[in-house]
């Protein structure tokens, strides 16, 4: 096995990419991406460098490529198309982008009349905080631990839409803070799109891509009311109540 420490060392990064890059919905950002495979970089060194014949294993096939001579041809084409390559990354990353003319969309679209929560349909337009799951005390401190478990790295330690992969995020995440977010939308509306995430946007809401992910599949119900019920309290913004504004 140690004979085969650098094929495998690749084969096992190129599985890590592919299944960071196919595997997980919604797509991660580039940014957090380059993260996490540099962190198996790192990985990998760490493991072929932490045993001495591993590390000669893993460097044997690299010195006869540079050095012997029966390999002079695929040592040429090493060395010609690793720049070509790092040279068209670079030009990529730099060159000009011609974007398409802006298109608006709504910010917060018309939520459907109800949606599927558990395997229950939620009535969003007549649905309502359900009893036991009232703004307390108890329910607020659960609302914060799970906020800041979940939801602080893209929204925020202040709930201003400036947490740590925030700029990664296109569209950035809501700043709650913003008289224009929630204090402007009832509490079912919230709770709607915290349940359904990114994948729950209608077609309306388009062009979206919202990274947010559907939240009923990792939290309960009561657990997502308690952290509505959070975000409310910690902006001191109260939802706006059925009614008192036309539309969304």
């Amino acid at each position: 096995m140690r004979r085969l420490a650098l094929p495998l060392a690749a084969l096992v990064w190129v599985a890590v990419w592919a299944a960071l890059r196919f595997g997980v919905q919604p797509p991660i950002p580039g940014q957090v991406m380059g993260l996490y495979m540099s962190i198996t970089t790192v990985a990998i060194l760490v493991y072929v460098l932490a045993d001495q014949e591993r590390t000669r294993a893993f460097l044997a096939p690299l010195v006869a490529l540079l050095r012997e001579s029966h390999l002079a041809v695929p040592r040429l084409g090493v060395l010609i198309v690793v720049p070509l390559l790092l040279g068209w990354y670079t030009y990529d990353s730099v060159r000009p982008r011609f974007d398409p003319p802006f298109e608006a969309r709504t910010i917060h679209p018309e939520p459907p009349a109800s949606f599927r929560l558990h395997g229950a349909d939620f009535d969003v337009l007549r649905g309502h905080r359900p009893e036991g799951m009232g703004v307390n005390a108890q329910n607020l401190a659960a609302g914060r631990r799970l906020y800041y478990r979940n939801c602080m790295y893209c929204h925020g330690d202040y709930l201003n839409g400036q947490g740590h992969f925030a700029d990664a995020l296109n569209p950035l995440p809501a700043n709650f803070r913003d008289s224009g977010t929630i204090a402007q939308l009832e509490e079912t509306y919230v709770f709607w799109r915290v349940s359904t995430g990114g994948p729950g946007l209608p077609d309306g809401a388009t062009p979206w891509n919202s990274s947010m992910p559907v939240w009923q599949d990792f939290l309960t119900e009561e657990e997502i009311w308690q952290v509505v019920a959070y975000i409310y309290d910690a902006t001191g913004y109260t939802p706006r109540e059925s009614g008192s504004a036309e539309g969304h």
